[in-house]
């Protein structure tokens, strides 16, 4: 399935972070904490202002990012879970 967000709307893939080991003690999934960053796998075409022009967005599919930790509302999507978003949600895309 594809999907295409609205505005200035994007679909992130949280990446997956290395188990957690403390002191030696593996956490199980349940108490830990979702990942704060992601993958765009998506992106809208852009702002809408209110003179009607397009502002584009700064970030593209393919860019990791960082969000805050309730940001976005989960979708799920052919049996995968992604979180969809405004841009201004983001803190900040991740460079290599």
């Amino acid at each position: 399935m594809a999907l295409r967000p609205l505005h200035d709307r994007i679909l992130v893939q949280r990446t997956e972070e290395e188990e957690q080991k403390v002191g030696g003690i593996i956490i199980p999934d349940s108490a830990k904490e979702k990942p704060q960053q992601g993958k765009v796998i998506a992106a809208g075409k852009g702002k809408i202002e209110k003179d009607g022009r397009v502002t584009p967005l700064d970030v593209k599919a393919g860019d990791i990012v960082l969000f805050g930790k309730y940001s976005g509302q989960e979708v799920k999507i052919d049996g995968d879970e992604y979180l969809m978003m405004r841009e201004e949600e983001l803190l900040g895309v991740i460079e290599k």
